[in-house]
């Protein structure tokens, strides 16, 4: 019984569950807006994969004490946060010059600035773990919250994108030019990837709307509204990763290419292609995982630069803005999402290591 649900899990919900992903992502791209049921059902494929797949392997225990050591380093990262933010010196309201001192002071108080730090930390910390995040200085009458719902899922579409993108390129790339290593196939491979890697994303962007936006008058320049704006940040966010999972694989490929198994198969007489992609890829996989943890998070939270330069409503825009005002709450509001999302991308890596090699065991 229990080997059936592993298989279960791995041959059946797993594949599904990407299948779901897949698709939604395509559909999503295209223009057309997800019913809450499909995305219900594409997270519970999801969570249902990783939950029977933890249950299976006996990683219960492993996960539990991860969750248990998340919710300290979130705590660690607002504390930290929160008391740099008083460090550095100024204030939220520094800056209105027209504001007399009295009114200043008002506002102040209003917000509870004026109140001793430990009570402004003890007041932050209690709302967040309920929920509550405090009402941004800058948007008047408007919670954190509610702004970071608003533009998140603009960042996570645009992270999404950029992050199926950079797989659906750098694998096929890395293996690529692993199995045509010392060509000119291999180095043109790898002399795109280091450019990719080289060249600052403002600078990428600059180039590709000079030539698609300026040039051929092929995509609209800035904006979050449609299939056509989508093309250019998802492709500049992406290009970076890319190329990084190129080297990544093609290293790794190459180092698996010369394993005992591999010459096995040759000598079986299977096809290269299939060695490469269905023997070799999988035990190759293990370096673009771990890479993948924080390439999720900082996709996924959405990249600052890129979302500032094509004027897309997502948490970028938020972020920038709010250290620019000193707003403290939104400061802290964006970091916790961004510090959340690289503690679980992490946690997920690490129990992907063992669905692709079951030698490495976790405890």
């Amino acid at each position: 019984m229990k080997e059936f649900a592993k298989n279960f899990t791995k041959k059946v919900v797993g594949p599904a569950a990407v299948i779901a992903f897949l698709i939604s992502i395509v559909v999503s791209f295209a223009g057309f807006e997800i019913p809450s049921a499909v995305i219900y059902v594409d997270a519970g494929l999801i969570v249902g994969f990783f939950a029977l797949y933890t249950i299976t392997e006996g990683l219960g225990a492993y996960v539990l004490r991860r969750l248990g050591q998340t919710v300290f380093v979130i705590w660690v990262i607002a504390t930290l946060t929160f008391v740099l933010l008083r460090i550095i010196p100024g204030g939220p309201f520094d800056q209105e010059k027209a504001l007399a001192p009295e009114i200043k002071q008002a506002i102040e108080a209003k917000y509870g600035l004026n109140d001793p730090l430990a009570l402004q930390y003890w007041h932050y910390i209690s709302g967040a773990a309920t929920g509550h995040l405090g009402y941004s200085y800058k948007y008047v009458g408007r919670e954190v919250s509610e702004i970071v719902s608003e533009s998140f899922p603009v960042s996570f579409q645009l992270g999404m994108f950029a992050m199926v993108l950079s797989f659906l390129i750098g694998i096929p790339a890395g293996v690529f030019a692993a199995s045509h290593h010392n060509t000119w196939k291999d180095s043109l491979t790898m002399i795109g990837a280091i450019s990719s890697v080289s060249l600052p994303s403002f600078l990428v962007a600059a180039i590709m709307i000079t030539i698609f936006c300026f040039g051929l008058d092929w995509l609209p320049v800035a904006l979050w509204d449609g299939p056509s704006y989508y093309i250019l940040p998802v492709v500049v966010l992406g290009l970076r990763p890319a190329a990084i999972i190129a080297r990544l694989t093609r290293a790794s490929v190459l180092e698996v290419i010369q394993s005992d198994f591999i010459r096995t198969a040759r000598a079986k007489g299977l096809a290269e292609q299939i060695i490469l992609y269905k023997h070799v890829l999988k035990n190759s996989l293990i370096p673009v995982i771990t890479f993948a943890g924080p390439m999720a998070a900082e996709l996924l939270s959405g990249a600052f630069i890129v979302e500032h330069i094509f004027n897309i409503p997502g948490m970028g825009k938020h972020f920038i803005q709010s250290v620019t005002n000193r707003d403290y709450p939104l400061v802290i509001g964006v970091t916790l999402v961004f510090a959340t999302l690289l503690v679980f991308a992490n946690l997920i890596v690490d129990i992907l290591y063992t669905y692709f090699d079951p030698r490495i065991k976790l405890s």
